[in-house]
């Protein structure tokens, strides 16, 4: 028996900007845009990686979900403190200054991390922290 990662889920406040980010300056690919009662959920993902993906989704909806629970997400995604996910390149220098020229907001530049890895920071739109390692 083999599992595998398929899709993370990220929030997102506005859907066009998260596009903007993950297609236009990330370079993923759209595979999946669905619109429900005006909202959208969005799957991007890596060329050439259909097997990975990550979903961009409207924060607090789903059973269950009060207006209170959603004015509690809303606020964490507006500090910065959601859930993000990690990337990788197999030239992250490179990776860094492209997005970086890109206009994508920095959070930590590239630097060797004392458990043994190469990484930088951004945030998306929502606020999703985006963490890049240097690949192998």
């Amino acid at each position: 028996m083999t599992i595998t990662i398929h899709s993370s889920f990220l929030p997102h406040l506005d859907p066009e900007a998260s596009l903007a980010f993950y297609r236009d300056l990330l370079g993923f690919e759209v595979r999946n845009d669905v619109g429900y009662e005006g909202m959208r959920w969005i799957t991007v993902g890596p060329a050439g990686q259909p097997d990975t993906a990550v979903v961009l989704h409207p924060p607090g909806v789903g059973p269950g979900i009060t207006d209170e629970d959603r004015a509690a997400l809303l606020e964490i995604i507006a500090k910065g403190s959601y859930f993000g996910v990690n990337l990788a390149s197999s030239d992250l220098d490179a990776t860094f200054a492209d997005l970086e020229a890109k206009g994508a907001e920095v959070v930590q530049e590239p630097v060797d991390q004392p458990y043994g890895l190469r990484d930088c920071a951004f945030r998306d739109p929502a606020g999703n922290l985006i963490r890049i390692q240097q690949a192998g």
